[in-house]
């Protein structure tokens, strides 16, 4: 029997592992392009501590890489687990994708890091500078169809119900792979990414500058970290406007709650910078509001309303009656189908008449399995349900925007200096790119979780919602399950921060070359 708790335990393992395993991915994604960008040089220059560069920063990339997969791997398996009814009735459009990911992507990406780590002596400069490529495109590729999957769960185009089979059923591949919100999504999660791991290599580098040691090493990383680390932080911020511009479009819940707009304002609307918000009174107490900003982001014009949340849950209550006249004709065309008789087509033509608002109808189930007995207060809660809680909507939002501008500033001063040739003596500076090596992390978490929870109700948004999504499991099950992964992936966790540490205090010395990374001013200069 599925009950709340045992939703909601599904759902807080399910958020547990994708957090856990993102800690990992996009360190991934950045670290492989810093990796080409420094073997290119290498391949170019000739100079060895470009290849020692490239052999240290790789050595990071590799722990971090193998404790992503296995957590990656646990959390696909979940999909069969823990959410057995949505693998059925979306697993034709959404396993796609997947399938994809594996055979095309993961496979290459595999493959070229085991040429990576032990092709160093075995195959010429450009040949190893063309798998380390390989790596980088494997892993972007996987991120492609991972975000293609994710994508069709936020804005499910290209697909539709068949009541014959009780699914969702694909009816146009290109419009999946081109979902502007799939495309827009991983523009912005590598991205993301790219900005991890710039500041990833930058807070170690600058930490040996202030430790006063591997000084050409760190200098070199340093310069690199900082021009890709701007390039990508700006691109970030423009592709994340480009990203609420397409929430606008297919999740206008979502964009609502993330500017705790409660009352739909005259066009362009305004922006809240931070508020008081009360969710009880449905209302904001106070807020620092800017005229005209979130308008503009949100619609690209100066006439187009934004809705508020008391009008959006209002049209909520619409398609929610008329997903009850749905729900309730399909209930009739199963029970034609059991009795091995044939629905008549005045039903099937009202279905279809109806059918696009099954997902919302289908909310009433958390509350009672026949549609026929709906009562007034059950709408109402479904109506409340349609909209996810504000409060933390609106603050995880502005937690990651404010971290966002904040990276900006680090790299736009790291930039200036490093083209200056001064950073190095900019104590302040070093210390500061050392303090923000969290930074990154916290604000991928928090664009993560306004992405999923801003989608609830919805598994699959405005199709099927996450109540009739799981399995049948006994809530001991998940929760026992729950603790085992907790403790599985926290020692995964502690194992790498330990290695991370362990081979950052080594530094490049831990490669065995011999070589000296001290201060070499002539050898600097030719960088």
């Amino acid at each position: 029997m599925i009950t709340e708790s045992l939703v909601e335990m599904s759902r807080w393992q399910f958020a547990i592992t994708a957090m856990y395993h993102f800690l990992f991915v996009p360190l991934t994604l950045g670290l492989t392009w810093l990796l080409v960008i420094m073997e290119a040089t290498y391949v170019i220059t000739g100079k060895e501590i470009w290849k020692d560069m490239t052999r240290f920063w790789g050595k990071l990339f590799g722990i971090n890489f193998a404790l992503g997969v296995t957590t990656g791997i646990t959390m696909e398996f979940q999909f069969g687990t823990n959410w057995a009814y949505y693998s059925h009735y979306v697993g034709d459009i959404f396993g796609a994708p997947l399938a994809i990911e594996g055979l095309m992507a993961f496979f290459l990406e595999s493959t070229m890091v085991g040429l990576f780590f032990f092709g160093w002596d075995k195959l010429s400069r450009v040949q190893h500078l063309m798998t380390t490529i390989g790596v980088a495109l494997g892993t972007n590729l996987s991120a492609v169809w991972i975000l293609v999957a994710n994508g069709w769960m936020q804005n499910p185009v290209g697909a539709e119900f068949n009541y014959h089979t009780m699914r969702m059923e694909m009816t146009s591949f290109a419009q999946i792979v081109l979902n502007p919100d799939a495309q827009n999504k991983f523009v912005h999660t590598v991205s993301a990414g790219y900005v991890v791991a710039s500041i990833f290599v930058l807070g170690i580098s600058a930490w040996y500058l202030l430790k006063g040691r591997d000084i050409a090493f760190a200098k070199r990383s340093f310069h690199v970290a900082a021009a890709f680390g701007f390039a990508s932080v700006c691109s970030v911020i423009v592709l994340g406007d480009e990203s609420g511009y397409s929430i606008g479009q297919a999740q206008q819940t979502k964009l609502a709650t993330m500017e705790a707009m409660w009352e739909t304002e005259p066009a362009p609307a305004g922006f809240n910078v931070i508020a008081s918000i009360n969710q009880v009174e449905q209302k904001n107490d106070w807020a620092v509001h800017i005229p005209y900003v979130m308008g503009v982001i949100g619609t690209r014009s100066f006439d187009k309303e934004i809705l508020g949340i008391h009008d959006i849950k209002e049209l909520n209550r619409v398609r929610i009656m008329n997903g009850a006249v749905a729900v309730d004709l399909l209930d009739q065309m199963r029970a034609d189908k059991a009795q091995g008789v044939e629905s008549s087509p005045a039903t099937i033509a009202k279905f279809e008449q109806y059918k696009d608002d099954l997902g919302f109808g289908l909310l009433l189930k958390k509350y009672t399995d026949d549609i026929k007995t709906v009562t007034p207060d059950m709408v109402q809660k479904a109506v409340d349900d349609s909209v996810p809680s504000v409060t933390p909507m609106f603050w995880t939002f502005r937690i990651m925007v404010g971290l966002g501008f904040l990276m900006l500033v680090l790299f736009a001063l790291c930039l200036f200096y490093a083209l200056k040739g001064t950073f190095a003596e900019k104590k302040w500076l070093l210390k500061f790119a050392v303090v923000m090596l969290p930074a990154p992390w916290i604000a991928v978490e928090m664009g993560w979780f306004v992405a999923e929870y801003g989608r609830q109700p919805w598994t699959v948004y405005g199709v099927l919602p996450t109540h009739l999504s799981v399995s049948t499991l006994s809530t001991s099950t998940v929760v026992w399950s729950m603790i085992g992964f907790i403790t599985f992936y926290t020692i995964l966790l502690v194992i790498e921060v330990y290695l991370m540490q362990k081979y950052v205090r080594l530094g490049p010395a831990s490669l065995g070359t011999g070589r000296y990374f001290g201060e070499q001013p002539a050898d600097v200069k030719g960088a």
